[in-house]
């Protein structure tokens, strides 16, 4: 008592006024706990239209907004940002080896056009230059251009010269210059290959860094939810958030992204050497990008669609598989397989359709950009020789129409290929705002729970006392037309079993969520020796609670690692002692594993009595000073609860315990029992005492207990 004593010291203004203090007093005490009462209440309406407003800004923004490409990386750090930067340069030196590759494809090839125009040349001059000399013929200047890539070559004088040895002696020979370009194209394919593969590396790297970091701030933002957020918010949603949005823009940010940055720094650099080279045909030629455009988004939207009709009718068959196995056994003891299976099979048909249709716009949309590809070949080298052979463009030569035309069939074929990776970009993008602003509710302490994360300052280690509900109303946010709780007014002494009964929605379990602070309450204050247990941090007064319910949930780890999640620092000792008291070392120790023996999802690999016995030890390993029974024994046989009953007695010892029980002889031995009707209190005191009251609510739910154990008696 002297460890609290400080404490209640300093906050005794907010308890209830005393016996000894005068009227004034009172009335001052009255009305500064009306006003606080009714604080409290506006402040949770408000609360309750923060949910609302959030989750319809959530759908809202899920539909119609998306992030900037970006603001994608917000989460990158100096190293990510480090990191990107090479990579960046890396793509920089991979899009100029691409430009570079199609620069040597039409050099190369307008070299081979210039072989065979040389080898005719030289042909018709051998058969041409016998009559000219012959007939003594002075001829003052002839001059043959070979597409402006081989030097003027002159005859005069009637020198006999034979153009082939001018032409070999003056430029390097044919195999010299393909040898030469072949090397060149060995060392762009060489260098295409190194900087693009240590690009992708070092983006992934940085990207995954990204992602990890993103997905451990989302995870932490929800579970710092507070439990009406949760209950305003589908679980799917969240669920979708966490994992599918993640993913998606994972893939988005990743090497899809590199692979679309990189063609498209290909393609704007392809344009504008098609642009310095030759504008005029260039600019004839960039006549197709708006038709390419207008022709992927006519078709995009389509096949959009189709996918989309397709995934939905997916997503209503992984409904169906998703409830089969969650109800696994119910479906084969009602041998409902072939049900289940019809009922998937109708589901599924109408993605065969989509599928189909979705195929055979595509092949449309391929078909479109071949034709398209087709007349660019058609229209370039058309347009080239018009310009080439138009005096006013003599500089233009086969190369370079080769090199124009090759950059835009590329351009085209390449687009063609871009579709599914700016898709992947958009989605990323779509994605990022849900996650986005989950994250950043992380510092809403409207709907957050922040003193989890927060130690308490005070360092309250040993929380004791009365619990006591003073006038408590509450009305759950998801059904804010039906109050739950209507001025109830109870206690719990310290170190004794309090019990609450009646029938089911009355308000029970209502009570231990609020003394968990999972809610607030509208009105009224909860209190621990007379202070408001809103002083407590959450995280210390949970760990002063132990909380055993009907349905215990164990999680898909080891028993060992069941029971410490109670207690994260707990030692194998504390572990095996706490497994003692609850009835379960035995049974552990008989497993083929014993303490390491897997439980599997949800326990399935324990009985009910066997899961119940690890939740009482994981609520116990921490010592608690409260426990918490929310019908605990209610769904297990007689031989599960005689063991599990046994060991709760037990576990109540000197621990202030409130106990709701569905069946009646579980409580009889309760210090106070409380009936509850409608929300609020009808009825309390003993078992003696009210079994004693004629009439009374609690006596008529034992005689009827009673009563129905001897019709089961009767049965058995």
């Amino acid at each position: 008592m002297s460890d609290r004593q400080p404490l209640l010291n300093t906050f005794n203004k907010l308890s209830i006024g005393s016996d000894d203090d005068d009227n004034n007093g009172n009335k001052k005490q009255l009305l500064t706990n009306s006003f606080s009462d009714w604080r409290r209440y506006f402040s949770r309406k408000k609360s309750n239209n923060e949910y609302i407003k959030l989750d319809h800004d959530t759908k809202h923004n899920a539909k119609d907004e998306t992030v900037s490409v970006l603001r994608l990386f917000r989460f990158a750090d100096r190293l990510d940002i480090a990191l990107m930067f090479i990579a960046i340069c890396l793509i920089l030196v991979h899009a100029f080896c691409i430009i570079a590759n199609l620069i040597l494809f039409g050099r190369l090839t307008g070299l081979f056009v210039i072989e065979s125009f040389g080898d005719n040349c030289d042909h018709q001059y051998r058969n041409s230059i016998a009559p000219i000399i012959h007939n003594n013929t002075y001829f003052q200047d002839i001059e043959l251009r070979i597409f402006n890539h081989a030097p003027s070559h002159k005859l005069r004088n009637n020198r006999d010269v034979i153009l082939s040895s001018t032409i070999a002696t003056s430029i390097p020979s044919f195999r010299q210059k393909v040898m030469n370009m072949v090397h060149w194209l060995f060392i762009i394919g060489t260098m295409e290959l190194l900087f693009g593969a240590i690009s992708v590396f070092i983006w992934t790297i940085s990207v995954k860094r990204q992602i990890f970091r993103m997905s451990v701030f989302l995870f932490r933002s929800l579970v710092q939810r507070s439990i009406p957020y949760m209950d305003t918010k589908p679980t799917s949603h969240l669920h979708v958030t966490l994992f599918d949005n993640i993913a998606k823009m994972e893939k988005g940010m990743g090497f899809e992204f590199l692979i679309l940055m990189i063609t498209l720094l290909g393609i704007i650099g392809g344009l504008i050497i098609s642009l310095i080279i030759n504008w005029q045909l260039a600019l004839i030629m960039l006549f197709f990008i708006p038709v390419v455009f207008g022709t992927s988004l006519v078709f995009s939207k389509i096949i959009a669609k189709e996918a989309n009709n397709e995934l939905r009718t997916y997503s209503k068959a992984g409904q169906i598989v998703q409830e089969v196995f969650s109800s696994f056994r119910t479906v084969l003891s009602l041998n409902g397989s072939k049900f289940e299976q019809k009922r998937y099979e109708k589901e599924l048909n109408p993605t065969g359709r989509s599928s189909i249709r979705q195929g055979a716009v595509f092949g449309v949309y391929v078909g479109c950009l071949s034709l398209i590809s087709y007349l660019v070949y058609a229209v370039g080298f058309i347009f080239g020789s018009l310009l080439m052979s138009s005096k006013s463009h003599n500089s233009l030569n086969i190369s370079d129409i080769i090199i124009i035309v090759s950059v835009f069939a590329q351009f085209i074929l390449t687009f063609s290929a871009i579709g599914p990776f700016y898709q992947s970009v958009s989605a990323a993008q779509g994605a990022a705002v849900a996650v986005f602003q989950l994250i950043d509710e992380g510092n809403d302490i409207t709907v957050n729970e922040t003193d989890v994360w927060e130690e308490d300052k005070e360092s309250i280690y040993n929380i004791n006392g009365d619990i006591e509900f003073d006038n408590v109303n509450f009305i759950y946010p998801s059904r804010k037309d039906a109050p739950v709780l209507r001025n109830l007014s109870l206690i719990a002494r310290a170190g004794q079993t309090t019990a609450l009964v009646g029938s089911s929605g009355c308000g029970k379990s209502t009570c231990i969520s609020l003394f968990l602070r999972y809610y607030e309450p509208s009105l009224g204050r909860i209190t621990i020796d007379g202070r408001p247990i809103t002083d407590y941090n959450v995280k210390r007064l949970r760990q002063n609670i132990g909380v055993v319910s009907q349905e215990p949930i164990l999680f898909d780890m080891s028993i060992y690692e069941n029971i410490r999640f109670g207690k994260l620092n707990a030692t194998r000792e504390e572990i095996e002692q706490a497994a003692r008291e609850a009835n379960a070392h035995n049974f552990i120790m008989a497993l083929p594993n014993q303490y390491e023996t897997l439980v599997g999802e949800r326990g399935v690999q324990l009985s009910g009595g066997e899961k119940q016995r690890i939740a009482l030890a994981r609520a116990l390993v921490k010592q608690p000073t409260f426990l918490l029974l929310d019908e605990a024994t209610s769904a297990l046989d007689n031989v599960s609860e005689k063991i599990v009953q046994e060991a709760l007695n037990r576990a109540c010892k000197g621990r202030t315990t409130i106990v709701i029980a569905h069946r009646l002889t579980t409580i009889q031995n309760a210090h106070q029992i409380y009936v509850l009707d409608n929300g609020s209190v009808i009825e309390q005191g003993t078992h003696e005492i009210l079994m004693a009251r004629e009439g009374g609510k609690y006596q008529a739910m034992v005689k009827r207990q009673q009563m129905e154990g001897i019709y089961d008696d009767q049965e058995d």
